[in-house]
């Protein structure tokens, strides 16, 4: 009886280790998957001042004038439209703000309110 007993014991342990061996086996086999979340990556906004460059320029061109030269280390955009000379200077003052400047120069009357239209097609441009 004693022999029976050992042999009934043995196979109790046998049958118990097999579902614990198979979940210990499974557990390393999840625990070694890793899954990394992709990172999001953000594009760096353009600068303020590369903003209002742009602005600057296309403001212009919406308003017909021909840009002539972009001097951008300067901050100095120049065009013409008809009779009209344009300037445009984008300067970045101390405070970190962009300050833009639109003169013309013509015969007089020839187009007053040209500066005008540039600065508020800049603004447009601008989302103001």
């Amino acid at each position: 009886m004693h022999f029976q007993s050992k042999r009934v014991s043995r196979q109790r342990s046998r049958d118990l280790a097999n579902p614990v061996m198979f979940l210990a086996v499974l557990l390393m086999l999840v625990s070694g998957c890793t899954v990394y979340e992709p990172v999001p990556a953000y594009a760096p906004a353009p600068s303020t001042f590369d903003r209002a460059w742009s602005a600057a320029i296309g403001a212009a061109r919406d308003e017909g004038v021909q840009v002539t030269s972009e001097d951008r280390a300067a901050g100095v955009i120049s065009g013409t439209r008809g009779e009209q000379d344009v300037t445009i200077n984008v300067r970045t003052q101390a405070n970190g703000n962009v300050r833009v400047e639109i003169s013309q120069r013509g015969p007089k009357g020839a187009d007053p309110g040209l500066a005008g239209r540039i600065s508020r097609a800049y603004d447009r441009r601008m989302g103001r």
